[in-house]
């Protein structure tokens, strides 16, 4: 499992690290090979880098889901609930300092 997790960070990772330079790189050579012109590169480079973005939100929204539902079969304790033994801790400590 925690392969597949580490797999998703990467994949998400990858498609960020891209980013808007590598995107311009490609379109760029699109336009030397004349397969895109100049004023659709632009546009193009836009589109590219918003889907870029949707995908690595959607890439960190499995990857958090996954996370918690392995976190939630693992059982571990919560900050809220290690906050609520802390003060369970406390009340004890003070409620046996006053009896002695």
């Amino acid at each position: 499992m925690k392969d597949t997790i580490e797999k998703i960070i990467s994949l998400g990772l990858g498609i960020v690290s891209a980013g808007k330079e590598q995107i311009e790189k490609t379109v760029d050579e699109l336009v030397k090979k004349g397969e895109v012109n100049r004023t659709e590169s632009k546009a193009l480079v836009e589109e590219l880098i918003r889907k870029g973005e949707e995908a690595r939100q959607q890439i960190e929204a499995m990857a958090r889901e996954r996370v918690n539902a392995i976190l939630s079969e693992m059982r571990l304790a919560t900050q809220e609930d290690i906050a609520r033994l802390e003060r369970r801790l406390d009340a004890l400590e003070r409620k046996d300092h006053t009896e002695n």
